[in-house]
Parts: C-alpha cells; sequence; structure tokens
C-alpha cells in the first residue's frame, strides 16, 4: 500500500490579501496552512519527504505542493494511478456550520478550509488523475499526533500536540497504545500558547510564525524575573491540567481576529512600546523575550505534570510547532517525569504529510509496529552528474574531484582547522527544520570570532543567534550534558542542553550566552560522511565538534539541488564548497 501525506492550504494567503488588501506584509502570516510539504509512505517505511519551499524557493510557503508531490512520484518511480490513498492535515468537513456564522466565514470556508477548495487546487495542478475518491482528510492534531508516535519506537506514550492552532484546537493531550491514539483532553485555539508566543514575537519587532525561534534565542540575554510575573498574570493555569488565555480573545473587529491588533494593544498597555522590525534590540526586549520563554516552560510542565499523573504513562511524544522550542525541550527532558522522549524534528505542519500519510495508514494496516525514525534524511538526492552539470555551467568557480572520501574528508578538516568557513552537500536532503549534515555551512566551533563571522558575514541574520553544534555521538557525554546511552536522543538538533563548564570557554562559537548548545550528535551509522569529516577534525585538533548551521541565507529556504548550492555558495562568500566528492572554490582562490 502506497500513501502520498500533503500539507497546506493553497489560498489562505490569497483569500486574506483579498478581504484584507491594505494590511502590512508581516500581517499575512497570522494564517492557517504554511509549510506545505509532501511525504510518501508505504509497508517497507517512509519512502521520501519534503517541502514544498526547497522547489519554489519560497520560505515556509503555503502553495499547494505540486512539486514536492512530484518528488515523491518520481522518487519512487510511481505513477499516480499507483498511489492508493492522499491523506490532508487539516479536516474542516465537521465544521462546516460554525463557518455559517458570517458571510466572511462562510467564503474562508469555501475557498480556503473545505474539501471541494482541496479537491479544486487537484484539478489546477494535477488534472490528468482522479484524486477525489483516494482523498482522506486527517483532523491536524491526529496528523501531528501520527507524525510522532508513530516513529517512535514506543508501544505506548503519552503524546502532547502544541501548536498554533488546527481546526479548533490548539493542543491536544492524547495516549498512544501500538496502533491506537486516544484523544484525552485538548485546548481550543482561543487559548493557543502557540499564538500567544506569535503575537509576543510580533510585540518584539519579529514575524509570526516565522521568527518565534528568535525571540527563543534572544531569550537566554534576559532577566526572565522581570517581566514573568506580568507574562504569567495572563495565562491561567487549571486545576484539569489545562490553561486558558483570555488575552487572546479580546479581538472583537473581523480585522482585529486577524490580526490580533486587540490582544497588540493590551500588550502595549501591560509592557510598554513595541519594537519596530529591524529597530535596535534592548534589554527591555531581551528581559520579555526571558520572560515569555519561562511562562512557555512553566505552562508546559503544568500540562505534563497532571497527565503524566492522570495517565501513568512512561514515555513522552512531542510533536506541533511548540515542540521545536528547543529550549523548552531540554527543560521537559531534564525534568525527568518520563522515561524516554521522543520528539518530532518536522514538527511544524510540514511533518504533518507524514503524519498524516502515517495516520491513514495505520487505518488501513492495523499490524504494523512502531520503528524509531533514523534521520530524516528523505529529501532529494543528485547524481555525479548533476553535480558535474552544476560546476560546469558556473562561470566562477573551480573544482577538484576526489576520487577517495578519505582524501577528501582529511582536506577539508584541514581547510576548518585553518579557519576557512566551508559549505558541505551531500547525498539526500533533510526533511524539517534542521541541518543534519547534508546541507550544511560549516566551521571551527574554537574560534571566538567565528559565530559573528558567520553571523554577519555569511548568514547575514541578527547576532544574537547562536549556532549549533555537531558532535560525533561518542563523544557527547565529555563535553555536553548528555547522559551516556541517551546520545541518539540528540540525533535531530532538537534539543537543548549545557556545554559542560570545562569546555565552554575552549568553544565560544557554539557556546550560547548562558552556557547552552542545540547539540546534534552523529553517529558513523545514522551519516558515514557526516560522521567522518568529524573525526578527521578531531585528529587535527583533538575536538570531535563543529559549528553546523544550515546552507542558506537569511530570508531564503535550505538549498535543495547543486545549482542552487553553487549560486549560494558564491554569494554568500564562503571559502569552500564540498559537494559529493568535487572540493569546489572561489575561482579566484583555487588551491
Amino acid at each position: 500500500m502506497k500513501i502520498l501525506g500533503i500539507s497546506g492550504l493553497n489560498n489562505s494567503v490569497n483569500f486574506k490579501r483579498k478581504k484584507f488588501p491594505h494590511l502590512l506584509p508581516r500581517q499575512y502570516r497570522i494564517a492557517q496552512g504554511f509549510d506545505s510539504a509532501a511525504a510518501l509512505v508505504s509497508t517497507n517505511g517512509i519512502g521520501c519527504a519534503a517541502a514544498e519551499e526547497r522547489f519554489i524557493r519560497e520560505k515556509a510557503t503555503n502553495s499547494f505542493p505540486v512539486n514536492a508531490i512530484a518528488f515523491c512520484l518520481k522518487a519512487n518511480n510511481l505513477n499516480p494511478n499507483e498511489i492508493d490513498y492522499i491523506a490532508h492535515n487539516f479536516c474542516y468537513e465537521k465544521l462546516k456550520s460554525f463557518y455559517q456564522s458570517t458571510e466572511l466565514m462562510q467564503q474562508q470556508f469555501n475557498e480556503v478550509y473545505s474539501k471541494d477548495a482541496l479537491l479544486r487546487c487537484f484539478d489546477q495542478y494535477l488534472s490528468s488523475y482522479n484524486w477525489q475518491e483516494k482523498l482522506i482528510q486527517v483532523p491536524h492534531h491526529l496528523a501531528h499526533a501520527a507524525s510522532t508516535f508513530y516513529v517512535s519506537g514506543f508501544e505506548e506514550s503519552l503524546i502532547m500536540v502544541s501548536d498554533g492552532m488546527g481546526e479548533a484546537h490548539s493542543c491536544t493531550i492524547a495516549v498512544g497504545q501500538k496502533n491506537k491514539l486516544e484523544v484525552i483532553q485538548q485546548i481550543s485555539s482561543v487559548h493557543s500558547l502557540g499564538i500567544l508566543y506569535g503575537v509576543f514575537t510580533l510585540h518584539l519587532g519579529f514575524d509570526f510564525g516565522m521568527d518565534e525561534y528568535k525571540v527563543m534565542g534572544l531569550a537566554p540575554y534576559g532577566d526572565s524575573r522581570r517581566y514573568f510575573d506580568k507574562v504569567m498574570d495572563l495565562i491561567h493555569l487549571q486545576e484539569n491540567g489545562t490553561y486558558t488565555i483570555p488575552i487572546l480573545f479580546q479581538n472583537h473587529t473581523e480585522e482585529e481576529k486577524e490580526t490580533y491588533d486587540g490582544t497588540l494593544r493590551i500588550l502595549t498597555d501591560i509592557f510598554g512600546s513595541p519594537r519596530k522590525p529591524e529597530s535596535e534590540i534592548t534589554q527591555y526586549h531581551k528581559d520579555i523575550a526571558a520572560a515569555l520563554q519561562s511562562a512557555l516552560q512553566f505552562t508546559l510542565m503544568h500540562v505534563l505534570r497532571f497527565f503524566k499523573k492522570e495517565t501513568g504513562q512512561k514515555n513522552l511524544c512531542l510533536a506541533g510547532g511548540v515542540a521545536l522550542n528547543c529550549t523548552a525541550n531540554g527543560v521537559i527532558k531534564r525534568s525527568r517525569i518520563f522515561k524516554n522522549i521522543f520528539i518530532q524534528p518536522a514538527s511544524g505542519d510540514d511533518g504533518t504529510a507524514l503524519g498524516s500519510a502515517l495516520y491513514v495508514q495505520r487505518l488501513h494496516e492495523p499490524n504494523l509496529q512502531n520503528t524509531k525514525m533514523a534521520l530524516p534524511l528523505w529529501g532529494a538526492k543528485y547524481e555525479k552528474e548533476d553535480i558535474e552539470k552544476a560546476i560546469t555551467e558556473s562561470k566562477n568557480c573551480e573544482s577538484i574531484f576526489f576520487s577517495s572520501f578519505s582524501d577528501l574528508s582529511k582536506k577539508v578538516a584541514q581547510y576548518l582547522a585553518e579557519g576557512k568557513i566551508v559549505a558541505w552537500f551531500q547525498d539526500r536532503m533533510e526533511f524539517g527544520p534542521r541541518a543534519l549534515g547534508n546541507r550544511s555551512i560549516l566551521a571551527d566551533p574554537r574560534d571566538p570570532q567565528m559565530r559573528s563571522r558567520v553571523n554577519q558575514l555569511i548568514k547575514k541574520r541578527e547576532g544574537f543567534r547562536p549556532f549549533a553544534p555537531a558532535v560525533k555521538a561518542e563523544g557527547a557525554s565529555k563535553y555536553f550534558a548528555i547522559k551516556k546511552g541517551e546520545e541518539s536522543d540528540y540525533a535531530y538538533m532538537i534539543l537543548v542542553t549545557q556545554v559542560k563548564k570545562a569546555y565552554q570557554e575552549k568553544l565560544p562559537a557554539i557556546t550560547h550566552v548562558d552556557g547552552s548548545a542545540r547539540v546534534q550528535t552523529v553517529s558513523q551509522e545514522d551519516n558515514f560522511r557526516f560522521w567522518s569529516l568529524l573525526d578527521e577534525f578531531e585528529k587535527l585538533t583533538e575536538i570531535p565538534i563543529l559549528l553546523n548551521t544550515s546552507f542558506n541565507v537569511r530570508g531564503q529556504p535550505i538549498v535543495c539541488n547543486p545549482h542552487e548550492a553553487i549560486d549560494t555558495f558564491l554569494s554568500a562568500n564562503l571559502d569552500a564548497l564540498v559537494i559529493g566528492n568535487y572540493l569546489v572554490l572561489p575561482q579566484e582562490n583555487q588551491a
């Protein structure tokens, strides 16, 4: 059985632009259905998965994932008629009567949320095939839950999904047992912890639904005690393990509901004037970010402690946009209230393309076992011929081919040890927001100037932003607060932990201001090429760690194909590009 999962709501932003044409560009991010993606699963496992943004170069797009679908079919040598089911990551049909309340809501349902609206997308983009009979819509939070539990390796687990909103909910607590997902509690979308974090993100001058990770990175620079009580006054914890957030339904007009202007006015009354985008970040902004992050963590722990006690579950699975908050994930893991924890690395809505497919698969093949996923290297792979063509067509670089990958690794490790910044493009593209060693920019973590160099010169982003370390799995516990035997929990770059004090000054480029790091462990079995490079770097420096950030520049998705890799390498003024077995250098700097 072959099931294609897709995510995204193609017309959500266009509808909002049509009905509210005078809004600011950043206000159109307050919408449903971004992170369009496609994933293919079968009895043999996960065949492939990719986000549409990688193909059309529009970050976090909501466009119908026609290119991601085409990739999944081509990668598995399938034509559309061979697909048994198509699973979509939203199911609004049960809410149709609710959306009859006003003319605007009726139009929004008909043009954005309805099954008919989705089928019109298939007619527009894939009209040659009859998809209607194969289409199954999966409730959004069940897609998130399936995306984490069914690939966790757990036979049973507590599951928490927390995001901006699904169809009508922002948090779902469920218990997974083998192939069954039982929802035991849900919190309405009008009390969304994810939206509250997003509204504060707007108040701090960043973009809703895009820049929450910037607020997370800013928080360690602040004093959470200054505003913690004020932020927690906005969140009303309930005795049944839930919470309410009354400030989020202080938006009364249609436009306020689309922009959260009512909520933002209240935040201004409480916390002072909002920061203008691109303006100076002051200690005031850092303190608010710190308080917000602490309040998020406090609230999540309130929920988890209650339902841990209610269910007695020893395992925990997380998904949803809030589960991309690596700092909060680290707090949950260090609490040790759960014996084991698994977090879907593609916890955003791109991951629901995979989750909806897995959910439908279990409906039709209920005897499948939950096997822990390996690294999500499920994207596009390019052959030697594709790489050679891209290099040949570029006029501004030269290349050296290494017949021995071992020799190439030694050469690149030497470059890195000399302070060069290297782009690294290998094998299949990662699925999810993290570069896990196949579409990466790499640098020496020992250099005190390296973080500012990469931030300012290469990534062209805010200087407060931290970088992640990639470390050989067998050496992780020496340098980081990771227990032996738990190295694999950190393989997806989804957990923050502490750099051990003895190494914080020795690893300044990857140690955040509070001594933390978003660690990625790399095993020889999961990613031999990346592990080999770390191993060669260790031989030269005695440190099995590299600074690892995504291969892109500010505002762009991670590179997908060899042409984009070369273009970004040149435009970002990187020192070298390793693509397959080729070492690519700027023309004037050939070694």
